[in-house]
């Protein structure tokens, strides 16, 4: 019995001594202009990302092309989480249109739904982050006014920022998606 007590309190001891990296939070880019589109709410659900990009490492692009885990940094939140949230407030900022995240929380149906897929999210070697994938409208107004489609979005990654500047980047990217979605899918 003393000695699991002991090993009990070893055990604590040794996992106060792990060092944790920093967490990165995304900083908020700007809005920009207003961008007027033709629904009146709009629910964004969930967005997938590719399995690398779903975990809490940060991942950038290695000399031979390969995705490697940049040194003790990781994001301050689930990356799916984080940027379905980001996309839902730029989405908000930039329309007059009342933009939530699924589960919908208010009693009337949106009149759209924006499903985003990514399939490419990282800082490449070039200095470029890249956000790539495909995005749907679901128009649920009985508008007919259904789109699926592509977007291949990059943003510069300042110099020996580390990840910092990934983070700065992937805010923009997504700042930069919410655009797209609004100017050409949710018009």
């Amino acid at each position: 019995m003393i000695f699991r007590l002991f090993l009990a309190a070893t055990l604590i001891a040794l996992a106060g001594c792990a060092t944790t990296p920093p967490r990165y939070v995304v900083p908020r880019a700007e809005p920009g202009d207003r961008v007027g589109i033709g629904f009146r709410t709009v629910e964004v659900r969930r967005v997938t990302l590719p399995s690398y990009a779903s975990l809490s490492e940060i991942f950038v692009e290695g000399e031979d092309g390969a995705v490697v885990e940049a040194k003790s940094a990781i994001w301050a939140d689930e990356p799916d989480r984080a940027i379905t949230l980001e996309l839902t407030r730029a989405l908000g900022q930039i329309t007059s249109a009342k933009v939530a995240s699924e589960p919908w929380p208010f009693d009337a149906f949106p009149q759209a739904r924006v499903e985003v897929r990514i399939e490419d999210m990282l800082a490449r070697r070039d200095g470029q982050f890249v956000l790539s994938g495909q995005y749907f409208v679901a128009a649920l107004d009985g508008s007919s006014r259904d789109r699926a489609k592509l977007f291949d979005i990059t943003a510069p990654i300042a110099a020996d920022g580390g990840a910092t500047a990934i983070a700065k980047a992937r805010g923009e990217t997504v700042q930069a998606l919410a655009r797209e979605i609004a100017r050409s899918g949710l018009r």
